[in-house]
């Protein structure tokens, strides 16, 4: 899977806020869970809960599955796979822009 620059942007929006991590994690250690499960072990509100779980599941991090009044939210590891390559080829980028500069700035021996 390739991600766009469109889903990148949204992935890292995503995860840029500490509290939507600690929610992923803590979903992420259940293999699935609701929001009121989640909100029993993290610092915020159920109705906080819900609203990262929507900022999450529009990042495409996460998946919803209704069964009655019940929501249950399941991590979707593609997307987040697909942004660490994403990151490790713009690393190896940075490396090989690096290294032509070093090897500039050394000169011929």
């Amino acid at each position: 899977m390739t991600l766009d620059p469109g889903a990148v942007d949204t992935v890292l929006a995503a995860l840029a806020d500490p509290t939507r991590r600690a929610v992923l994690d803590a979903l992420a250690a259940h293999g699935g869970a609701t929001a009121t499960t989640l909100s029993a072990e993290l610092p915020v509100s159920r109705q906080a809960v819900v609203k990262h779980l929507a900022v999450l599941e529009r990042g495409g991090l996460v998946t919803s599955t209704r069964s009655g009044r019940e929501v249950t939210y399941t991590v979707r590891p593609d997307r987040l796979d697909a942004t660490a390559r994403w990151m490790t080829q713009l690393a190896a980028q940075w490396d090989t822009r690096l290294q032509a500069i070093k090897h500039l700035a050394e000169g011929p021996d």
